[in-house]
């Protein structure tokens, strides 16, 4: 199967590119804050619901940004926060400006996006992908 974005000009690459890079950047935020206690939060307790989020967001995070196994972190990311969402914000109303769940409906589609779409050509994944040896009898 091909990179979807190796067919757009390079301008919707890089705007790929720095959307998955970006993204990966807030949710690891988010999970250096339950993990450690840095950026104003407090570091959950070992085994609790928010510890394990903080690892999911603090590793998923960082392999997004690199763009190494990005489908199935941004699978696993996407998944984590649409039950951040339901969990947390959506008990509290129905409209997310209202239940301060912007962050984690914005964050849930794009992760599902770049699950979908896969890292693009400025990634870590791209580039071992290029590196891997073509079988003779493969196409392209």
């Amino acid at each position: 199967m091909t990179d979807p974005l190796s067919q757009h000009p390079s301008h919707v690459q890089w705007a790929h590119a720095v959307l998955r890079v970006f993204a990966g950047a807030v949710i690891m935020q988010h999970g250096v804050q339950k993990l450690l206690g840095l950026l104003g939060g407090h570091a959950a307790a070992v085994g609790t619901l928010s510890w394990t989020g903080g690892i999911i967001e603090t590793i998923g995070g960082a392999l997004v940004i690199i763009g190494l196994c990005t489908r199935i972190s941004a699978f696993i990311m996407s998944g984590e926060m649409a039950v951040a969402y339901f969990k947390f914000h959506a008990p509290r109303g129905f409209w997310p400006v209202l239940n301060h769940g912007e962050v984690p409906v914005l964050l849930c589609f794009i992760f599902l996006y770049l699950a979908a779409t896969g890292p693009g050509p400025f990634s870590l994944d791209w580039l071992l992908a290029r590196r891997r040896p073509r079988h003779v009898m493969s196409r392209g």
